[in-house]
């Protein structure tokens, strides 16, 4: 989605007028329309995959000569043949809608019909505080914190990547989550626990800062057009990441050869791994910790408006999602079948509390028999 957070026209509806495309291959052209709507480099990614997904599809016939049953025929075979999720489904039609209206700027009424996919709600899955100990018993160095700072704070997984140094405020307990969730910046609570290994991962990212201060590299990635008004703020500490990767990359779009933070893919690998080492079999992927942290919230007593604010959800409802889940298990209503009287666990108990005693009042009929 788009990085911000501005209220923008959805796809099918008739596009604002946009400066004439530079480029002239397709693909290119589809790039070029996103950055000029300042759209995430996720997106980009995404849109760029399900446009040659669909030109493939279609025996590599130019989108312009397709129409409506070309576009729904497509989204029929992800549904039916490779049965792709609803989210899926959504994200490849988002970016048909996107290439036909701000690329090819074209806009037919067929763009309004197409069928939409309905989202079914699900219940969040969340770790109990033991479940979430024995996880991060099996994670290791800057993996290891980076799911305490998870976990401590409910950040999404990207906003804990592009940690920046001036955004963590130890004077005052408090991180400032820039360009979040909704594209609007929030605070969150600093945990004190943590205080102290985040003042280490710093130590350890300041080596890697310096390093590229003596070879004279590129810096790191600026937002937007800041790297354009403040040119020597790439380069400076304020703007370093907290977590690094310890090598360097080149940024897809500028070609430019700098550090990056540390990859998604590598987090979320060893999170897959030590879920597998503590012997959890809920399907949890790191996001997971932030519905832990919301829900564990709620269970200490914490306002659902608290709750909301430290999420950054725009909308009430979203949160109330975690009021569901506290409604499960023992704190739930009672189900009946522990009324029963044979079923009844405090009724085994006392049977067996109760035995001795009958064997020290009849201890010849216990002989007898």
């Amino acid at each position: 989605m788009p990085s911000s957070s501005t209220t923008r026209k959805p796809p099918w509806d008739p596009p604002s007028p946009q400066p004439p495309l530079q480029s002239t291959r397709l693909i290119d052209q589809l790039r070029e329309r996103v950055r000029f709507l300042h759209y995430s480099m996720r997106t980009e990614q995404a849109y760029v995959h399900w446009t040659k997904v669909f030109i493939r599809f279609h025996g590599l016939r130019h989108p312009r000569d397709l129409g409506k049953l070309e576009v729904e025929g497509f989204l029929s075979w992800l549904a039916n043949e490779r049965h792709v999720a609803v989210a899926t489904h959504k994200q490849a039609l988002s970016a048909l809608l996107f290439l036909y209206s701000r690329v090819l700027d074209i806009h037919l009424p067929w763009l309004r019909e197409i069928g939409r996919p309905r989202s079914k709600r699900r219940l969040p899955v969340v770790l109990s505080q033991d479940e979430v100990a024995r996880l991060l018993a099996w994670l290791e160095g800057e993996h290891h914190l980076f799911a305490l700072l998870l976990y401590g704070t409910g950040m999404l997984l990207t906003e804990g990547l592009e940690l920046r140094i001036k955004d963590v405020d130890f004077e005052h307990h408090a991180i400032i989550v820039r360009e979040g969730k909704g594209g609007k910046d929030r605070v969150v609570m600093l945990p004190s626990s943590l205080i102290a290994p985040l003042r280490q991962q710093l130590q350890h990212s300041r080596e890697f800062w310096l390093a590229d201060q003596a070879e004279n590299r590129g810096g790191v990635y600026m937002p937007d057009a800041l790297e354009r008004k403040y040119p020597r703020a790439s380069s400076s500490w304020a703007w370093f990441w907290v977590f690094p990767q310890d090598h360097h990359s080149t940024d897809p779009r500028s070609g430019v050869i700098r550090r990056h933070h540390i990859y998604d893919q590598s987090f979320q690998r060893a999170f897959k791994r030590a879920l597998a080492q503590a012997g959890i079999e809920k399907p949890a992927t790191p996001h997971t910790l932030r519905h832990s942290f919301a829900t564990h919230l709620l269970q200490s007593g914490y306002d659902i408006r608290t709750v909301q604010e430290l999420l950054g959800h725009a909308n009430l409802s979203t949160t109330m999602i975690y009021t569901h889940v506290l409604n499960l298990g023992g704190g739930a209503v009672r189900s009946p079948v522990d009324s029963l009287p044979g079923l009844r666990p405090d009724r085994e108990q006392h049977q067996q509390q109760q035995l001795p005693q009958q064997r020290q009042q009849h201890p010849q009929q216990q002989l007898h028999h």
